[in-house]
């Protein structure tokens, strides 16, 4: 090989040294990345301190009562009191204040019934027929013992009157006087028993008629005709039963509450409230504490208050959510 090619496959000094711009702009790069990276990630003076917009930052935090949170384990601090003298503001349920679930009094069948879910009644409305065969059979029987034993009465005074005369006119003893009128009492204590009987009987037949005790609206219809029903005695709040009809008095309604146990003394006896139904927020109602729980709930910390409202209308559905404003804050004091 010839040194003239040789030298053609040399290469140039010149070409060997890199150029070294590129590699100091990437550095100058980086640096300045971390850089900023440390400015920004560097704690400031202040910046641990909690600022809290409207309030001394000496107040301590407030525990919230929110129908969203009835234990009361919310953080969230309360809302300040409104212009029209709200202290706080509690989600609850519209309830009926009372609910009168309709039962019989005996086992019988159902033999008609003539109110639907929703239909208004009134005091001494016929709701529920049983069948009644049974009872007017025991009726005509103790009408005809009763019968029988008015007649073995009228007998016995009969015979005591007849006696007396005898025994003016000396020809029957005291002795004789005295047993016949111990038997116009005996008969009168039977006729007195089988008159009882008779009430008796008549009462069952009575029952047979159900009727409505007050003025409302049936909640639930529970039975149908031909359905054989019993009474059984109620355990509890909605416990075990066997109502045929529940009716309740629309205008009679109350907010159910479930209280944080923070906030009872916001709440007294009588204080004023604002009743705002979350189905319909525009509408408010007037009402006032009706009812305070005597022993709070341990598992749940809080304690449930009742709100009567005062003018309940066609919008106040009992189940549905409302929310309560409770007006002032002094309670009355106790004398």
């Amino acid at each position: 090989m010839n040194a003239e090619k040789l030298k053609s496959l040399q290469i140039n000094p010149e070409s060997r040294t890199r150029s070294q711009g590129s590699l100091w702009i990437i550095l100058l790069g980086v640096a300045l990345v971390t850089a900023l990276s440390f400015y920004y990630a560097w704690p400031r003076r202040g910046e641990d301190r909690r600022i809290v917009t409207g309030a001394p930052p000496s107040s301590p935090p407030a525990r919230a009562a929110s129908g969203s949170d009835p234990a009361g384990m919310g953080s969230a601090s309360p809302a300040p009191a409104k212009s029209d003298g709200s202290v706080l503001t509690v989600s609850g349920y519209i309830v009926n204040r009372e609910r009168i679930e309709i039962s019989p009094r005996f086992m019988g069948l159902v033999k008609w019934i003539g109110v639907r879910k929703g239909d208004l009644v009134t005091n001494g409305q016929v709701l529920v027929l049983l069948d009644d065969a049974e009872q007017k059979a025991r009726v005509r029987e103790a009408e005809g013992r009763l019968a029988n034993t008015k007649a073995a009465l009228t007998k016995a005074e009969l015979d005591y009157e007849r006696t007396k005369k005898l025994v003016t006119d000396k020809i029957e003893t005291k002795e004789r006087e005295d047993e016949v009128r111990l038997r116009v009492e005996a008969a009168l204590a039977t006729f007195r028993e089988t008159e009882g009987t008779l009430a008796v009987a008549q009462t069952y037949l009575d029952w047979t008629v159900i009727r409505s005790s007050i003025d409302g609206v049936v909640l639930e219809k529970l039975v149908d005709a031909g359905e054989l029903v019993t009474p059984q005695s109620f355990g509890g709040t909605r416990g075990p039963s066997t109502a045929l009809l529940a009716v309740a008095d629309p205008k009679d309604l109350q907010v159910e509450i479930d209280l944080n146990e923070n906030d009872l003394a916001k709440v007294f006896q009588k204080q004023k409230c604002k009743i705002s139904p979350e189905a319909y927020p525009d509408r408010a109602y007037d009402g006032f504490v009706a009812e305070i729980a005597p022993e709070a709930n341990r598992q749940k910390g809080t304690l449930q208050v009742k709100v009567q409202v005062t003018n309940p209308d066609r919008f106040l559905t009992p189940e549905l959510s409302a929310k309560v404003d409770f007006i002032g804050t002094n309670a009355p004091s106790a004398r």
